[in-house]
């Protein structure tokens, strides 16, 4: 029958009426801040209709950097936690209209490409790729998410670009989308620092993952 659970955990998904919601908004509860620890338990003291719902689905919770990380790299795996392909229930995202992800004489494997992206004579392994992510050619990606672009950018010359540049190393992070890696880029925690705040440089570690932040630009030849 297998073991118990531990405890139960709340998901923070509530589902109400309108009319009982605005009732206990606007009339009982004008000044709670939080539902789990107010506005439900008050219902139930009012003597509204309360229940749960016992979920037994996958269910994580990202709030830190790295379960946020591990959650993602996990959906690489042959068995995940979570399968995207279940006939029994499907997950549909949203629609984007983008292109085909292109792959030109590139190694990947145990991966997964989002759409619109395009990567050139590179070795992917690991490692999950975001919307119209662009990685030049030359690269290494292992065990990293990138968050990919919100937009396609034409190249202008002298810029660094939107994606990873050539001949760039990244292993064990996470890029925010539209960050900008230039050239010969290594993002691979050479001093195996387990905590580091250089925001201003453009990137942070916390758990010995490396992020680089939304938007960041990181020169050609940086070694983080």
């Amino acid at each position: 029958a297998g073991h118990p659970w531990p405890y139960i955990a709340s998901m923070g998904i509530y589902v109400f009426r309108k009319e009982a919601m605005d009732d206990l908004l606007k009339q009982h509860f004008p000044t709670a801040n939080d539902f789990g620890s107010e506005v439900i338990p008050g219902a139930k003291d009012l003597g509204m209709h309360v229940q749960a719902f016992l979920f037994d689905g996958y269910w994580e919770d990202i709030g830190t950097i790295k379960a946020f990380y591990d959650s993602n790299l996990n959906l690489c795996t042959k068995e995940p936690n979570f399968s995207f392909y279940d006939h029994k229930a499907p997950i549909y995202t949203q629609s984007r209209y983008l292109p085909p992800s292109k792959l030109m004489n590139s190694q990947i494997t145990q991966s997964i490409i989002g759409d619109g992206c395009y990567i050139e004579s590179s070795k992917v392994h690991h490692s999950v790729i975001g919307l119209r992510s662009l990685i030049s050619a030359g690269c290494t990606i292992e065990d990293t998410l990138l968050m990919g672009a919100d937009y396609f950018e034409q190249s202008i010359e002298g810029s660094v670009p939107i994606g990873i540049g050539e001949g760039s190393i990244v292993k064990k992070a996470i890029v925010d989308k539209n960050a900008r890696i230039g050239k010969n880029v290594q993002i691979v925690n050479a001093k195996g620092v387990s905590e580091a705040n250089c925001e201003d440089e453009g990137y942070i570690i916390k758990d010995g993952i490396v992020t680089i932040v939304k938007d960041a630009v990181i020169p050609d030849g940086t070694i983080i």
